[in-house]
């Protein structure tokens, strides 16, 4: 039955939070208040799987805010078995995890509070537990135990792979998230029984862990076998298995396997294939390498699921006309240093004899790149075509793409040498001769929000303004996950934590004007950091400018963006404005 059938047939409550149908059979599972059913076809009743579902308590099917944001990065913890016979959930309880909470304002007489499990760096996180349910007999459930050298401890769930329909793998992590274990779990009938462990090493810390798309198939067909797939002194082992030690590490791709090949795509400029087989491995081949090289730069590849086939996206490398603004030097892009990279965007008709105000856009965060080859049309090109300013964006430590000793830079110590680095890379654009030293800005959202507060709160005298957008003021403040990835809890890394707070560095900010700008419903980075920011440079008799966006989440959306960058435009017009 074609989907589009099956659907018009279905019947469900109208506020479902997850619909998911089976690979086949067109069987159907949904969630409604945090319980799941189940559907055997279109007309079939409902049998409803679990009864325990229970808002911001107990979740059957569906993550939490942590998990969906932190773990997942999607609201799907339903996973449907090949053939439809049985299918895995997550159960999610938050009754220990404490609430956020914030006022929506709306338009009654009266705001109403929102509250959200939401466990901060060192507090209580949620207990995640994995069961199968027979899709022909529902009333027969049987959980997927975490191994106890995992369990032992506070741990998360992160990914879930059906292999065949008796046979399933699960990644697990231990809260301080510095390794992995993938378990395989077999069907005895009754039971699902641990049979082997493939990895329980975690090498690249500052990777989404494991990427989620790879398939138990590949640890089969590589376990015997080492594969070295490219080894640089800029890009360190971006892909190895190592057979002694038995060691599995993907920096900087995502990967996937059908079968005895494996695929990977790197957010660079290539996307490369190997074969396997238990006698060794081909070399790689490149597939994107030749492919409009005048052109494209920077590539990615969505391989089919058999792989028989892959979608490269180009994102060309334009240097002349562009569709709004023409540009004497869309992008340059030298080194730094030996090993940093940056990026500068000229306005038109640029002369290099004349002196430029200078943005500096920044993000930060770990892993992150924001010197790439892409095009891009945004508020920057705005900036420098109309206002005639220069915009550059640089990757120092904690970035991604340059090898791990720079990336693992920051671990244990966010706020130190991204914040460091920013700070040097304008010393050197200044000594370029072209950037006028007494009107240079910084700004970033989210994570940059937070480099750029720490930048300005340096007192460094290289920055007239800055402007900071859902920033993090201190990481005592933000996710459990996310944080303790990075910096561990705050009783183990103390020192840490205190040097890494924007409220420490509040009486810097008097010799710089800086903007401070958060939505008020901000259910990710929340308006208690702002808050926090706000405080401190009041107590510290500190002269800035602040915007809230009412009932506004992190993203700003909708005509609240329009709003914000018109904002931000005045802003730099006046930090800019040249003395007369």
């Amino acid at each position: 039955m074609e989907s589009r059938e099956f659907l018009s047939k279905v019947q469900i409550p109208p506020v479902t939070q997850l619909l998911v149908w089976a690979p086949v059979e067109n069987k159907l599972a949904y969630v409604w208040n945090y319980n799941i059913y189940l559907k055997k076809n279109a007309t079939a009743e409902a049998v409803q799987v679990t009864h325990n579902g229970k808002v911001n308590k107990i979740l059957n099917g569906v993550p939490d805010w942590v998990y969906e944001e932190e773990v997942f990065a999607s609201n799907e913890a339903i996973w449907w078995s090949p053939q439809g016979k049985y299918l895995a959930y997550l159960q999610i309880n938050d009754t220990g995890v404490h609430n956020i909470e914030y006022s929506l304002y709306g338009n009654d007489q009266y705001p109403t509070t929102v509250f959200i499990p939401y466990p901060k760096a060192g507090c209580v996180i949620p207990r995640a537990r994995l069961f199968v349910v027979d899709v022909e007999n529902p009333s027969r459930q049987s959980e997927v135990l975490v191994p106890k050298s995992v369990g032992v401890g506070d741990h998360y769930l992160r990914t879930v792979t059906w292999v065949t329909d008796e046979r399933l793998a699960v990644q697990w992590l231990p809260r301080r998230q510095d390794s992995v274990l993938l378990q395989i779990y077999d069907y005895d009938g009754t039971n699902w029984k641990e049979t082997s462990v493939r990895i329980n090493n975690y090498m690249n810390k500052f990777s989404d862990v494991i990427n989620q798309r790879l398939h138990y198939s590949f640890y089969i067909d590589v376990a015997q076998t080492t594969v070295q797939i490219i080894k640089s002194n800029k890009i360190q082992n971006l892909a190895l298995v190592e057979k002694k030690k038995k060691k599995l590490f993907f920096q900087n791709f995502h990967i996937h396997t059908c079968h005895s090949e494996i695929f990977l795509e790197k957010h660079i400029s290539l996307a490369l294939r190997i074969s396997i087989s238990k006698s060794g491995h081909s070399a790689p081949e490149c597939l994107t390498c030749s492919l409009y090289q005048d052109r494209c730069q920077y590539n990615s590849a969505y391989f089919s699921l058999n792989a028989s086939f892959f979608r490269m996206d180009c994102y060309a490398f334009l240097t002349n006309r562009i569709s709004v603004a023409y540009l004497s030097k869309a992008f340059h892009v030298v080194y730094v240093s030996p090993d940093l990279w940056y990026q500068m965007m000229f306005p038109p008709n640029f002369d290099s004899s004349k002196k430029y105000p200078l943005l500096i856009q920044v993000y930060g965060g770990p892993a992150s790149q924001n010197t790439d080859y892409v095009f891009r049309l945004e508020w920057a090109t705005y900036l420098c075509s109309t206002e005639k300013v220069i915009i550059a964006s640089f990757d120092g430590r904690g970035s991604g793409f340059q090898g791990d000793e720079l990336m693992h830079a920051i671990y244990g110590r966010l706020g130190t040498y991204e914040v460091e680095d920013q700070i040097s890379a304008v010393r050197k654009f200044i000594e370029m001769g072209f950037i006028d030293k007494d009107r240079i800005g910084m700004w970033g959202w989210s994570y940059g929000g937070y480099v750029t507060s720490m930048v300005l709160g340096s007192g460094s005298g290289l920055f007239k303004c800055g402007i900071a957008v859902a920033p993090v003021a201190k990481w005592d403040y933000y996710d459990a996950v996310y944080t303790e990835r990075y910096m561990h809890r705050p009783e183990e890394n103390t020192e840490s934590y205190k040097n890494s707070t924007v409220t420490d560095r509040a009486k810097n900010f008097k010799s710089v004007q800086y903007m401070l700008v958060h939505g008020t419903a901000d259910d990710n980075v929340h308006f208690q950091q702002a808050a926090q920011i706000s405080k401190a440079l009041v107590e510290n008799q500190v002269d800035f400018e602040a915007m809230w966006y009412t009932d506004k989440d992190h993203g700003l959306s909708g005509k609240a963006r329009y709003h914000l960058y018109a904002h931000l435009n005045h802003f730099l017009q006046n930090c800019f404005a040249e003395k007369k």
